[in-house]
């Protein structure tokens, strides 16, 4: 099916009656699930130098919500669980594809977009719609959520948790651009942009919430009524803190956590990042 009549029958079944769509909306549902693990559409994609929301594969991935049944996998009676037929594990072959899934509880959703090249440490978790673009690093203990976009060569640390964004459909994902290090226990939430080769320390969290120092350039960054957070291209940031407003906060000391941008990624940096390039080929 051509890209633009599977985007209008998906946008017509969105809005129909349920019965309508339990009807005939599961084999246009399975296309559109065919080209969401090809990579061929994707809930967020760069145009020139922007990104731009695809509301209706968002909507693709609601449908299948909607027009599943809910499945019993359990494997024995130690390990149970179900969920939407629409949604099984996904189906990997990881030789011919090129994809190292290392033993230990990885679960990958149908649905999600793993390119060649990239590697995933246990246990670690990716939803539907999710695209994990080539050579990049997914360490142990890491979430992917829903829609999440991530690019070439990025290293996703351990513990680090990237949000899923499905409702509204309108609504940014949440984007990190190729070669970024994402630090061990980072929490990037709600629709972040997270630029080019910009590396996240340790703990570093981003919310639409959360203003961003810049020391450099001597800039706030936040984000607006519809637009989200953007990390610079480059920069390095690490979790700090700024005094909490009011009288009791100042007589007790009291300090709110907040990212800071300390630097630009140079060739220093460059080089102590570059030792996680001996994980991806060892």
């Amino acid at each position: 099916m051509e890209l633009s009549q599977l985007r209008v029958e998906i946008e017509q079944l969105f809005e129909a009656p349920i019965e309508e769509v339990r009807e005939r909306g599961r084999p246009i549902f399975e296309e559109f699930k065919r080209q969401l693990n090809e990579g061929r559409i994707r809930a967020a994609e760069p145009l020139r130098e922007r990104w731009i929301v695809n509301a209706w594969v968002k909507k693709g991935v609601l449908l299948g919500f909607r027009i599943g049944a809910l499945t019993d996998y359990s494997i024995n009676e130690q390990f149970r669980f179900s969920d939407k037929d629409t949604y099984p594990l996904k189906a990997l072959d990881g030789v011919r594809q090129g994809i190292r899934i290392v033993p230990g509880g990885t679960a990958i959703r149908d649905g999600a977009y793993i390119a060649p090249g990239v590697v995933i440490m246990p246990p670690s978790y990716i939803n539907v719609g999710a695209y994990v673009d080539e050579g990049t690093m997914v360490d142990s203990h890491v979430l992917i959520g829903s829609c999440a976009q991530i690019g070439k060569r990025v290293h996703v640390s351990a513990g680090a948790q990237i949000g899923g964004v499905l409702e509204p459909p309108g609504a940014w994902p949440v984007i990190i651009e190729d070669e970024v290090l994402v630090g061990g226990q980072c929490g990037i939430f709600e629709g972040t942009i997270v630029k080019r080769r910009a590396v996240l320390g340790a703990g570093v969290i981003l919310t639409r919430s959360t203003p961003v120092y810049d020391l450099v350039h001597e800039r706030i960054y936040r984000s607006g009524r519809e637009a989200p957070l953007v990390i610079p291209e480059g920069a390095v940031v690490v979790p700090g803190a700024r005094p909490a407003p009011g009288e009791f906060a100042l007589a007790h000391g009291l300090a709110i956590t907040t990212p800071v941008i300390v630097k630009y990624r140079d060739v220093r940096t460059d080089w102590h990042t570059a030792l996680e390039e001996i994980l991806r080929v060892s």
